[in-house]
């Protein structure tokens, strides 16, 4: 089956009916019932609880609660490398910007203008720069780090479509992440910006960020800016900037000549938060 046809029931779905369900089904407390689900999506997926600051199942009041659970101490030690893996998950793409676009996938690529709101003067920051595509499975840590210290200059929340963001649909859906409901999170750096952008997805109840919180809901169906100009967030290497409830993918943006990836990343390739990711250049 191709990919295009394994994606046309996304396109048939009520994809945000049903992750508005989702999110309320997520962050409700319904006791055994809640501990009965996390149990089964343990099984089913493989979550290593060991790895939690709290593996007791019994412990979650809801399902959110489950989902965005932190790590214990030392879990995920921090590489020695200029710039780290901001999450657990796969590598989707990773290379150069070339001519304004980001490659998705085989016969797939989206304007970075597009992931970005419209905004002509930000994209141009990028403009034949790199970027990394990563993807989070159910099973995955969803709590997003940060590569490098940066300060928050601004926070955008792009509504959009909500496909799902997993390989196959990033084969048969074009202009994904540019597509789908976003948080742009624009860092000021010390080798120039970084864009960090959260992609939404069907039934990812919702983004959130530590110095915001929950992002969305709501949906207005309008862009909406946050400035931090004069109420600077600055978040050190490696710190949580966010988290997903319920998993999805994220987008990292460099200037050219910024970075230069880790030799053994490739497409595919599972990541984890704290590895490299690759050394800086000049």
């Amino acid at each position: 089956m191709s990919d295009r046809l394994a994606v046309l029931p996304q396109y048939l779905m009520p994809r945000r009916a049903l992750t508005q369900l989702a999110g309320r089904l997520a962050g409700a407390e319904l006791g055994g019932l809640t501990q009965a689900a996390i149990r089964r999506f343990v099984a089913r997926y493989g979550v290593d609880m060991s790895e939690a600051a709290n593996p007791d199942i019994a412990g979650y009041a809801s399902f959110n609660d489950f989902f965005t659970r932190a790590l214990r101490p030392g879990a995920r030690p921090l590489a020695a490398a200029d710039y780290l893996c901001p999450v657990d998950g796969a590598i989707s793409q990773f290379g150069a910007i070339e001519r304004g676009q980001i490659f998705q996938a085989k016969g797939h690529h989206y304007g970075a203008r597009a992931l970005l709101a419209g905004d002509e003067q930000l994209a141009a920051e990028f403009e034949d720069g790199q970027f990394a595509t990563l993807y989070l499975s159910p099973r995955d840590y969803h709590r997003i780090h940060m590569p490098c210290a940066g300060r928050l200059v601004r926070m955008t929340h792009v509504p959009g479509d909500l496909f799902s963001v997993n390989p196959t649909t990033a084969r048969g859906v074009p202009g994904l992440f540019a597509r789908n409901e976003r948080v742009v999170c624009l860092f000021d750096t010390v080798r120039g910006p970084l864009a960090l952008v959260l992609v939404g997805a069907t039934i990812v109840g919702s983004m959130a960020t530590v110095w915001h919180g929950v992002v969305n809901p709501p949906r207005p169906g309008a862009v909406r800016r946050f400035d931090y100009a004069d109420r600077p967030v600055d978040l050190a290497r490696g710190a949580e900037m966010g988290r997903f409830l319920l998993g999805s993918t994220v987008v990292l943006l460099w200037p050219r000549g910024t970075l230069r990836f880790n030799p053994g990343w490739a497409p595919g390739g599972a990541v984890r938060m704290g590895e490299a990711m690759g050394r800086a250049l000049g």
